[in-house]
């Protein structure tokens, strides 16, 4: 975890470096100050010589100027280097998602990533100044005020000693305990997260069901459980400030008494003991910065282990070493395709699939919920490997293809529709960064959006809220396939994307797709016969494995499920804006 957290510390490294060296030079002058300040009272005050106070003085002032400056560049170069080390780690998690397949994704809660690219690095920020600095700050200056001292007088510094080790073994114990508890704070941080994502993003649907009082009781719930454990937390820390304390003024009793007795006998100035003073503070305090970095330690191990999770976390897909960066058509093949979200489950998503689609085919596929569709197109663009056989595109199998390349030439329309904040135009764009106006508008036209867009007063340049909260779902899916289209991709998905579409409209994109994007592959799953009736071949599915895959006439004739689909659908009313006819076929639109 060390190694993985510190690589990451990247062109910060001279920062890092120079922090712990102003930082010990600073604690070299701030040691020297009151051996000086000793040499002051006993050679000039006591003894009378004004000459040497000036002397002292003005060493004194220059020692405490130059830890003035090492100091404010310690606190320069510290800053730089744990600002840029937390930016490090934001910015490698977050290529590092970029690089995750579905299943990586999946085992990380949209909520846990929030909270480690934020609480968590803004822990191990701190930590890591705390580390540069006072890790480095502390220890120094605990060894050197011991060195002093026993310069000083060897027998008084066994205070110091037996002080130490009194502390060190009550810090052992308090941190020890609070550990535990700082590995389930960051849990209910997930938890406490996840329920202001999941209340923010479904917010109409919650005021729809009059359900605030319950989301305000389970918020309520995981901040009480995150209260709790703070409190536990850090009601043993709040334990080092007494025990601190503690030692700090039986230190200070000892050294009164045993110093004023070394005095009476002369084995011991009254200057030695005032910088004997001035060293058990810096030991102590020394001593109770170091109690700081380990209660930050200790919260942010928590933190580390959580982000290096992520760090360390291996791609399920990656590129070959020499992958294929051309897809010669929009043929498809599945050759005794298995497949399972967990490997080794016994839970086969889709068993023993074999099937072949020509390039520039239009493909229906139908079946209940929960029958492979989804997963059986994902198959296609990489998003999922397969667990046995192959699926080839273009004659290849897809394992071959660089992933860009591959994905950029089978365009998805996925089932949840996601728009980004902005105008309509930077959305589209996410199809083709540099597409004009024109291509654009054409795209639209295919997709039977420009009908809505050319209403809005600002056109294509209408903004976009995040999510795309301000246009219905219907136009959200319109805009998908149109920023889909602008690839120009050999393959399109459309994975129920005009589910929010009339049927009207529905029919005028698949006209529009047959006119104008012949050579493209099409496949469009669907849930109403309607959207893929006129389609050259229909795929059926039922758990996992091919049912039927032939026209639509001929599945009529020989397969039950799909004939209990129609007669449900169409003899039962049809499509709401479908008059269906007397013999049970599609009416004319309305």
């Amino acid at each position: 975890m060390i190694k993985t957290l510190l690589s990451r510390v990247g062109e910060y490294r001279r920062a890092s470096i120079l922090t712990p060296l102003f930082t010990a030079l600073e604690v070299l002058m701030e040691v020297l100050i009151p051996f000086i300040m000793a040499s002051i009272i006993d050679k000039g005050i006591e003894a009378g010589n004004i000459r040497m106070v000036y002397a002292y003085g003005a060493l004194m002032l220059l020692l405490a100027f130059f830890s003035l400056y090492f100091g404010v560049m310690a606190g320069r170069y510290g800053a730089e280097a744990s600002s840029g080390f937390a930016a490090n780690l934001r910015e490698g998690m977050y290529e590092k998602i970029q690089t995750f397949s579905f299943s990586n994704i999946d085992k990380f809660s949209t909520a846990g990533l929030v909270t480690r690219m934020t609480t968590d690095v803004m822990n191990m920020q701190t930590a890591y100044q705390m580390s540069l600095r006072i890790a480095v700050r502390s220890p120094l200056m605990l060894l050197c005020s011991l060195c002093m001292c026993f310069v000083i007088n060897r027998k008084l510094s066994l205070i110091f000693l037996a002080a130490i080790l009194v502390l060190a073994v009550a810090l052992a114990l308090i941190m020890s305990s609070a550990v535990r508890f700082y590995d389930e704070v960051f849990e209910k941080y997930d938890e406490l997260n996840g329920s202001i994502q999941e209340n923010v993003s479904a917010i109409r649907v919650v005021k729809a069901f009059v359900r605030e009082d319950y989301e305000n009781k389970k918020f309520k719930k995981a901040a009480d459980n995150l209260y709790r454990l703070f409190v536990k937390a850090e009601s043993l820390l709040a334990l080092n400030n007494p025990v601190m304390m503690l030692v700090v003024y039986g230190c200070m009793i000892g050294l009164s008494w045993f110093g004023a007795h070394y005095i009476v006998i002369g084995d011991l100035t009254t200057g030695e003991l005032t910088s004997m003073f001035s060293y058990v503070m810096g030991v102590l305090m020394s001593l109770m910065m170091l109690s700081m970095v380990f209660v930050m330690l200790t919260m942010s191990a928590a933190s580390g282990r959580r982000i290096a999770e992520v760090l360390e976390e291996k791609a399920d897909l990656s590129n070959p070493k020499n992958p294929v960066t051309k897809i010669s058509d929009g043929s498809i093949d599945f050759e005794h395709v298995t497949f399972s979200y967990k490997q080794g489950s016994g839970e086969k998503t889709l068993r023993d699939i074999t099937l072949h689609i020509d390039a520039g085919e239009t493909i229906g596929i139908i079946g209940g919920t929960g029958c492979g569709k989804t997963s059986l197109v994902n198959l296609i663009s990489r998003l999922y490997d397969v667990d046995q056989g192959k699926v080839l595109v273009g004659g290849r199998d897809v394992r071959f293809y660089d992933m860009e390349v591959l994905r950029n030439q089978v365009a998805v329309v996925l089932q949840k529709n996601v728009l980004f904040s902005g105008t309509i135009l930077d959305n589209l764009r996410w199809g083709k960064e540099d597409a004009t106006e024109e291509e654009c508008r054409e795209v639209c036209r295919q997709a039977c959006a420009d009908e809505f867009i050319e209403q809005f007063p600002d056109g294509y340049h209408t903004w976009i809220e995040q999510g795309g909260t301000n246009v219905s779902g219907g136009q959200k899916q319109r805009l998908c396939i149109a920023r889909a289209l602008l690839k120009k991709p050999k393959i399109l998905i459309l994975d129920d994307s005009t589910s929010a579409v009339d049927t009207a409209t529905d029919a005028k994109i698949r006209k529009a797709f047959r006119e104008r994007i012949p050579g493209t592959t099409k496949i469009i799953i669907a849930q109403r016969i309607s959207s893929v009736q006129d389609a050259d071949r229909i795929l059926v599915m039922e758990e996992g494995q091919i049912s039927g895959f032939d026209t639509h006439e001929n599945l009529l004739k020989s397969n039950p499920i799909y004939q209990e689909i129609y007669d449900t659908q169409m003899k039962g009313g049809g499509d709401f804006d479908h008059v269906p006819s007397e013999s049970g076929q599609t009416g004319k639109e309305v």
